[in-house]
């Protein structure tokens, strides 16, 4: 079975691997399709389809936004779109500048507690200008104030920790209709991280459809057979296609591997033929 990834994170968000070095490893595993979905930034996006070239693997334009919904942050991941659509451009560069102001007031709170950083230092070092919450965490790692990423993010920079500083979220609907009018399919990213109770994940399913997102993230590191299960009848009830990835960040996540995951993900690659089926209908309805 050809298998793909249609989840994975560059340098120019927030993974280890530039695009190129993940379409490298992609080769290396046999993977026939990849996306690089850098959370709101399509930079990676030119490179990624340029040694997707090279190399012999089918490369989709993806992205991951950070939108919101009624209070909680939904990740929407957006494929086959036009990278230099306009609107596409200046809802990134909003986003970016949002970004940007968080930032640098989670800098100026470190450096207010005796934590010396800065960003443009994180950028640097990075070889990034899209700096987040999980830069900042390697921070108090390498300063032996954290064990880990994860316990960074639980001591620091989670909500209602020192360092934690609200970021502004696009609402959902709206960020669907960035990624459509651009030409793309709007996909849930990994459905079970937002905790809803099962009648609030019924009710936001029905909302998704009906809003225009068209794809359901249903084959996802660390989502058991059960998990899977549910998410393909979900799918099939509300309409949804199937897509799958593992969400990869190179060393920043080492126990989530290209293609595999946590060891068993397998997305076949007739999920993207799905995805292409889906596109071309949007194209025609709107």
């Amino acid at each position: 079975m050809q298998t793909i990834d249609l989840h994975t994170h560059s340098t120019f968000s927030d993974g280890s691997c530039t695009p190129t070095e993940i379409l490298r490893k992609a080769y290396e595993k046999g993977l026939a399709a990849l996306a690089v979905t850098d959370h709101d930034n399509v930079g990676g996006v030119a490179e990624a389809m340029n040694a997707g070239e090279e190399m012999g693997i089918e490369v989709i334009p993806g992205v991951e936004f950070g939108s919101g919904y009624r209070g909680r942050s939904i990740h929407l991941l957006g494929y086959m779109f036009d990278p230099d659509e306009e609107n596409l451009r200046d809802t990134i560069d909003s986003v970016q500048n949002a970004r940007v102001e968080r930032n640098e007031v989670i800098a100026s709170r470190m450096r207010d507690a005796g934590i010396p950083v800065t960003v443009e230092e994180l950028e640097k070092k990075h070889g990034t200008t899209s700096i987040g919450r999980p830069h900042f965490a390697r921070v108090f790692v390498e300063r032996g104030l954290a064990e880990s990423v994860r316990d960074a993010f639980q001591k620091y920079l989670n909500p209602g920790q020192d360092f934690y500083y609200p970021r502004t979220f696009i609402p959902l609907d709206q960020a669907a209709g960035v990624i459509r009018h651009a030409g793309g399919v709007p996909v849930l990213a990994h459905p079970f991280q937002y905790r809803f109770t099962e009648e609030e994940r019924q009710e936001w399913l029905k909302y998704c459809r009906s809003i225009g997102i068209e794809g359901l993230e249903c084959r996802y590191s660390g989502y058991d057979r059960e998990q899977t299960d549910y998410l393909d009848a979900m799918a099939e009830k509300y309409g949804f296609c199937h897509t799958g990835g593992s969400d990869f960040h190179g060393t920043y996540k080492p126990d989530i591997d290209l293609g595999t995951g946590k060891g068993s993900l397998a997305v076949p690659y007739h999920y993207l033929e799905e995805l292409k089926q889906r596109r071309e209908e949007i194209l025609r309805r709107y």
